[in-house]
């Protein structure tokens, strides 16, 4: 069984929600939840939150920590994370658990972090954790190890 099925299920036997926010995997731990048969019954939505005032304006992250330290930072992720459980909420509840993701897949770096640096995070209503990366590869491995790493970090918090 993948992660994401794993995921999927662990949040269904709780009977909890999922949002997700990424920004340089762009889609793709959605999408791989969203192969997921029963998806439905846990995910609310994503967004991708690519470019950095997005980050802001959705997701609420803190514009004087993005003036201050950028997208690609630890504290940049685990604000992602909160804010996406507000972003999707339904009938006025938030979701319960929210991922992110924040990072520089290559092939250039724009504020000199190391590409492969990547910052994931995940909340939920036990806890929150950031899990910080620099993966080797090209932009498409640096983004596809991205994902795992996500839903993976995500998978040990639910399960706890």
């Amino acid at each position: 069984m993948s992660d994401a099925a794993e995921l999927i299920g662990a949040l269904r036997s709780r009977g909890w929600t999922l949002g997700v926010a990424e920004s340089l995997t762009g889609g793709a731990v959605s999408a791989e939840l969203v192969s997921v048969p029963g998806a439905s019954n846990a995910l609310l939505g994503a967004v991708v939150a690519y470019a950095t005032p997005v980050k802001h304006s959705l997701l609420g992250v803190d514009q004087v920590l993005l003036d201050a330290h950028g997208p690609v930072h630890p504290d940049v992720a685990a604000q992602m994370a909160d804010g996406v459980r507000r972003t999707v909420l339904v009938d006025g509840r938030p979701a319960d658990v929210g991922i992110s993701t924040t990072g520089i897949a290559g092939p250039d770096s724009p504020d000199g972090q190391p590409v492969g640096t990547v910052h994931v995070g995940v909340a939920t209503p036990v806890g929150r954790v950031v899990r910080s990366f620099v993966f080797d590869g090209d932009r498409a491995q640096v983004r596809r190890r991205s994902a795992d790493a996500a839903i993976a970090a995500a998978l040990e918090l639910v399960r706890e």
